[in-house]
């Protein structure tokens, strides 16, 4: 099995939530870095990342304006689509000349700057010889309530619930599979490790930080800026 390991991006969501001047992923932190900066100075860093393409929207005229957009390790940028997983197929067309089918492609949303490169290299570590892949995700620990409107229905078994994060880290051939298939079939799914659900493929769970988290509102931005001094 090979360790070779890409990255991909998806950077072309607007935020409708942060009701900001300009898509989330452009957002300056308080350390000068924009969210999406941040996230690739963080997995661009480490070693185990071979190459990266970043989606972008057609009409994006932020990214250029990137310290990474001439990275060495930015292979090119793809053009995002109308749902995530459109703009994840759309960077793994770019990746397809540099990839084999039983490489590695770690997929992570542009919005999660905390990301800690020691949880990264423990969902690499933990999945190096798995034929699937898997993810990074929290268990859940507080109650949760299935609801009807805003009624009661019922209380989920938290003991099975996980809520999922980035990177989702999948061979190159299954992921790109899984997705054709989402695609065939015209399928929703907001993350990978859904598509992998769509085709009876099991997905390991890889225990990560809280802190993880994705910038959706403006007290996420908020939050962020906190973890990020933390981590320092």
């Amino acid at each position: 099995m090979t360790d070779q390991c890409f990255l991909i991006v998806p950077a072309s969501g607007i935020g409708v939530r942060m009701n900001a001047e300009k898509p989330k992923q452009y957002l300056k932190l308080e350390n000068g870095l924009s969210v999406l900066d941040q996230v690739l100075e963080t997995l661009l860093g480490m070693t185990q990342i071979k190459a990266c393409v970043v989606a972008i929207a057609q009409n994006d005229t932020e990214f250029k304006k990137s310290t990474f957009a001439n990275h060495t390790k930015l292979l090119a940028t793809a053009v995002g689509g109308e749902q995530r997983f459109h703009s994840v197929i759309s960077a793994l067309n770019v990746l397809r000349p540099f990839a084999q089918d039983e490489d590695w492609v770690l997929v992570h949303d542009a919005a999660r700057p905390c990301i800690k490169a020691n949880e990264v290299i423990k969902l690499i570590e933990q999945l190096k010889d798995n034929p699937v892949g898997g993810l990074l995700a929290t268990q859940v620990v507080d109650t949760i309530k299935q609801s009807r409107g805003n009624i009661v229905e019922g209380t989920l078994d938290r003991s099975k619930l996980w809520q999922a994060q980035t990177p989702q880290m999948y061979r190159f051939g299954v992921l790109s599979k899984a997705l054709e298939n989402v695609i065939k079939n015209n399928l929703m799914i907001t993350d990978e490790a859904s598509s992998m659900e769509h085709l009876g493929l099991e997905s390991v769970l890889i225990s990560a930080s809280k802190s993880n988290l994705k910038i959706t509102t403006p007290e996420d931005l908020e939050l962020a800026n906190f973890y990020l001094k933390s981590h320092d």
